[in-house]
């Protein structure tokens, strides 16, 4: 406990504004961010998950960090999850106005999780009036996404946080990961664009994903990074942009595996549909054309290990605990 506690302090010593300046409504939001992101570290570090089957064969992805167990898309999020073993960050971002590449569901602020940067709640009359593309950065990171937790997870520790760049998000990862001497870390991001929101939650669908690429690029995580995108305009903008990058097609349809196919003028790395799309003769018409079939978002063990059975390549889960569990107990 002792080295926990001084971790913290020397974490605060460097991010605290010294030399009189005051604190800002930013700070107060991110110092219990970093506080969370030291603990996770550190109560963790004396348990790291063994190289084992799971970690690198099977893609065990946390959704958006382990939403059921911390605030979505945050950084203490995506420390947690791969504290608890995963192999795979599952993450979606959006566009600020000046061209910010930000950790984020929804392209405004949630009803159900956010508040204002005075404190009290976003309605739900006035969420979509409140467009990340629209705000600074500056304003954007006074708004808390975590205090009040999520009606839907029950289990998730309320915490103050603020929607992360995705700069600020790859930078602390990277470096938890090194500290903790913890395997590479890989990234599934998604492009939340549709026809709808063209022109209203950012400018074109080409220069969202040529601000996302830039980002992954600068960062140099390219060749550990796969887009995801339910809009096949999005994954057509990036294979323009780098053919080399693997795409992930989501799916939520009826349509038959061939018919979605269709939608693309390439085949992607991986077909990842809703869970309850998916049985063995889906998986097996994708192996046979070496497509990867990664569903998403399964939380409960019994589904776990059906779609498992039926030879998924991993799975994307709000809950990684559940998963590294259930791995470790059918491969050990």
């Amino acid at each position: 406990m002792r080295k926990v506690i001084f971790g913290v302090a020397n974490h605060l010593y460097h991010f605290v504004p010294r030399n009189g300046s005051e604190i800002t409504g930013v700070d107060r939001l991110r110092i219990p961010i970093i506080l969370c992101a030291v603990l996770f570290s550190t109560l963790a570090g004396c348990a790291k998950p063994a190289d084992t089957w799971t970690s690198t064969h099977f893609d065990l992805q946390g959704h958006r960090g382990a939403r059921g167990l911390a605030p979505e898309n945050t950084i203490p999020a995506f420390i947690l999850a791969l504290n608890l073993g995963v192999k795979t960050l599952e993450l979606d971002v959006v566009i600020g106005a000046e061209e910010e590449v930000i950790v984020s569901h929804e392209p405004w602020f949630s009803s159900r999780i956010c508040s204002h940067p005075d404190g009290h709640p976003v309605s739900e009359d006035e969420e979509r009036d409140l467009i990340i593309f629209e705000m600074r950065y500056e304003d954007i990171a006074r708004f808390d996404c975590g205090s009040r937790g999520h009606p839907g997870f029950l289990e998730q520790e309320a915490m103050a946080a603020a929607k992360p760049l995705l700069t600020e998000v790859i930078q602390n990862v990277e470096a938890h990961a090194a500290s903790t001497g913890g395997p590479s870390v890989f990234y599934n991001i998604e492009i939340k664009s549709t026809p709808e929101r063209d022109g209203v939650y950012y400018s074109t669908v080409s220069e969202y994903a040529q601000l996302l690429y830039d980002v992954l690029a600068d960062q140099d995580i390219l060749s550990r990074t796969t887009i995801q995108s339910f809009d096949p305009r999005a994954l057509e903008a990036v294979k323009n942009i780098d053919p080399a990058v693997p795409l992930v097609f989501l799916v939520d349809n009826n349509m038959s595996f061939s018919d979605n196919l269709d939608r693309l003028s390439f085949i992607p790395e991986t077909y990842s549909p809703h869970h309850r799309l998916v049985d063995k003769s889906l998986v097996e018409e994708a192996h046979r054309l070496d497509i990867k079939v990664i569903p998403w978002t399964i939380n409960g063990e019994e589904r776990m290990k059906d779609l498992i059975a039926a030879g998924v390549d991993g799975l994307i889960t709000d809950y990684p605990d559940r998963g590294v569990a259930l791995l470790a107990t059918l491969f050990e």
